[in-house]
């Protein structure tokens, strides 16, 4: 409880009078309406609207040195990713590159990765890539005429889950989850998931061109339309019906979750300086 004591040699003031002394802003506007013979002139009010400070990004360069931490930020590491792609693509395929993003993959064991996607034409690319060493690590490659469903939501958990996420994602099928085997769901490395899942990454509000590449909304918007034009070009057999685009909450079938929690606390799915003991 605050207590107010009295202290020799203060005079008190009242602010009532200091308030009496100055016009408010009601007499203001009722001098100016006294005299409705006088000649109009400009009506001036005394408040002031205040100005508000609005920018594009919520936290514009906001502690800059955890963005550096990420090698992908860090100048001329994002080009020479996207050189290193474009030349690929031109040498084994010579496609038609749609854009480039950088997203982070959810795996099916709730474990962030940092990846490069590429649409082309015919094929979605799903590239690890090692912004230390500037090079591709591996490349997954999805036909476009597979893909039959797309989700968009937020994330939800078993009820009994003791590692969730908040936020929103995307998830791509190009295959039946119902035929997953066992083996693969339950195996945390495996490559037979038939989906996959991406949210944004966490370096997007660090730069206009971070901001641009990291958008779930602007990978969609190329990787739909790209889809729609394969199904409509693809003449083979096993051509699958019309693309289907949801929104639905994605689930994530972990419990425990105690390897999703320490590698994606610690980001161990980044290329990221990590101090004096190295990456």
């Amino acid at each position: 409880m605050s207590t107010t004591g009295s202290f020799e040699g203060f005079q008190a003031v009242s602010l009532k009078q200091e308030r009496d002394d100055q016009p408010s802003e009601t007499d203001h506007l009722s001098m100016e309406e006294e005299d409705p013979g006088k000649d109009p002139m400009p009506r001036q009010i005394s408040r002031q609207s205040s100005v508000i400070k609005s920018t594009l990004y919520p936290n514009p360069y906001h502690q800059p040195y955890i963005s550096r931490k990420y090698f992908a930020t860090r100048p001329g590491a994002i080009e020479t990713a996207m050189e290193d792609l474009k030349g690929h693509v031109a040498e084994t395929s010579g496609e038609t590159i749609q854009g480039f993003w950088l997203l982070t993959k959810i795996d099916h064991w709730n474990n962030e990765q940092e990846r490069i996607l590429l649409v082309t034409d015919k094929t979605l690319l799903i590239c690890k890539y090692d912004f230390i060493m500037l090079s591709c690590v591996q490349l997954q490659r999805i036909p476009l005429s597979a893909v039959y469903r797309i989700c968009l939501g937020n994330f939800t958990f078993p009820g009994m889950s003791l590692d969730k996420r908040q936020g929103e994602g995307l998830r791509i099928y190009w295959g039946s989850p119902e035929e997953q085997s066992l083996l693969s769901r339950w195996n945390p490395w495996s490559t037979e998931v038939p989906y996959a899942t991406f949210t944004e990454h966490p370096m997007k509000y660090t730069s206009e061109k971070f901001l641009e590449i990291c958008k779930l909304s602007g990978f969609m918007s190329k990787l739909v339309p790209a889809i729609q034009n394969a199904h409509k070009n693809s003449t083979g057999s096993g051509s699958r019906k019309k693309l289907m685009v949801l929104t639905e909450p994605i689930l994530i079938e972990t419990y425990t979750g105690l390897m999703s929690f320490i590698g994606n606390r610690n980001k161990l799915g980044y290329s990221l300086a990590r101090g004096s003991i190295g990456f």
